[in-house]
């Protein structure tokens, strides 16, 4: 079952989407009536799953490990998930 916020989720995800070819990431939406964003870096193979939460600050975009963004800050945002997924192989952030 869908919360009431999937709509706006699924913008916020998709803001963020169209940016990261810009960053050299791929992306594509998953999970169909409760979206996530599957995010991955061609080059070293590192990938992770983007949440999309509101939050008492507003919209929060959320990774493992650790990582957040705030849907507010798109462009710091998606720098963020370069600079996490562009370590290589076995470095720690």
């Amino acid at each position: 079952m869908a919360s009431g916020y999937t709509g706006e989720r699924r913008v916020r995800l998709e803001a963020l989407a169209e940016l990261l070819p810009g960053q050299g990431l791929v992306s594509r939406m998953v999970g169909g009536d409760d979206p996530v964003l599957w995010v991955w870096h061609p080059r070293t193979g590192r990938q992770t799953i983007i949440f999309a939460t509101p939050s008492h600050r507003g919209w929060l975009f959320l990774w493992s490990p650790g990582g957040q963004g705030s849907a507010d800050e798109l462009e710091h945002t998606a720098a963020a998930l370069l600079q996490a997924l562009d370590q290589a192989q076995g470095e720690q952030p």
